[in-house]
């Protein structure tokens, strides 16, 4: 530990790269001698394919994590604005739209979504974080009401500004925690964005884990089976565990770090529930295309936890401790 906090930041941060792809590409490995064996069923078939999926999403998200880190403040504002903008659009596809909310989608997609990165980029954050839900909120359904179209007028209008909700207010905070200025924590921001991602990440594999094994009945069957409130809180507690471990490469102290942790792996969760409810409620499967930009089964399949917990994990950031 005493070797670690010698090191500089910009070699703790390349460290922490270096041991990330490290994992990544024995994982990798280890894949790759899993698909020599034939396989022996069609479930293993199907494994290794959902495996195979999930690896390269990870692989994904770690290059765009390093990106966003190598390319600094403006450059992680730009990956992630691109990344939230083919977010919107593959949550647009499923939508009903008419000719009439061409104009709405347009404000949607080339003014509202870039306001709100640049907003996150110039670090005006009092302002980003009502930007959207306030003044967007508003003025959609004006320039909505001025195509003069009132059929299915609010159903429309919700659709699109649930979108942005998820797709832009969400992924907005990923660079604005990168921006986050912490006494004596210059420079470390991405230490904040692994620990948020590794801590989502495990609260949702270990609710899925504990539905397997504690075979509770689900809470909310017509939407997901795999949901129940005993495994929601095993995935808490394994997030907030997870957090805790990591404490030391956060500004926080290990209690703190373990409520933070069982926060964003709470709210990250709940995420990916909404999300299975919006998918039920459009009748499909999976958001996008098979093959999508991901090369798993689409964007907002792997972004919903996170959009849901980055947004709660930085403005309790904030406000805790009063950050400007």
């Amino acid at each position: 530990m005493g070797w670690l906090r010698s090191l500089s930041v910009e070699q703790q941060v390349g460290l922490l790269f270096v041991v990330l792809f490290g994992v990544l590409a024995l994982c990798s490995a280890g894949a790759l001698l899993w698909n020599l064996r034939e396989p022996g069923s069609d479930r293993e078939r199907r494994a290794r394919e959902r495996f195979a999926r999930d690896l390269r999403a990870v692989w994904f998200g770690a290059v765009l994590f390093w990106l966003g880190w190598l390319s600094g403040a403006v450059g992680a504002t730009l990956l992630f604005g691109v990344l939230a903008f083919l977010a919107l659009r593959e949550f647009v596809t499923l939508m009903h739209t008419r000719r009439s909310d061409h104009r709405a989608l347009l404000a949607a997609f080339f003014v509202i979504l870039p306001l709100q990165f640049v907003l996150a980029g110039g670090r005006w954050f009092n302002l980003f974080s009502v930007f959207i839900p306030v003044y967007a909120f508003i003025a959609l359904p004006v320039i909505s009401a001025l195509a003069g179209d009132p059929e299915r007028f609010l159903e429309r209008n919700a659709k699109l500004q649930w979108g942005l909700m998820v797709c832009a207010f969400g992924l907005s905070h990923v660079p604005a925690l990168l921006l986050l200025e912490f006494r004596g924590y210059g420079g470390r921001g991405a230490f904040l964005l692994f620990f948020l991602v590794v801590v989502a990440a495990l609260a949702q594999i270990a609710q899925e884990l504990a539905s397997h094994w504690l075979r509770r009945r689900p809470a909310v069957r017509a939407i997901s089976r795999s949901f129940s409130w005993r495994a929601w809180v095993a995935g808490v507690l394994a997030g907030a565990v997870a957090g805790a471990a990591l404490y030391w490469i956060t500004p926080f102290k290990p209690w703190q770090a373990f409520a933070m942790a069982a926060l964003a792996g709470g709210a990250g969760q709940m995420g990916e529930l909404v999300m299975k409810a919006l998918k039920k409620d459009a009748g499909v499967q999976y958001w996008g295309p098979q093959a999508s930009v991901t090369g798993a089964v689409g964007l907002l399949d792997r972004i919903a936890p996170l959009a849901f917990s980055a947004p709660v994990f930085f403005h309790s950031l904030r406000w805790y401790f009063s950050l400007p």
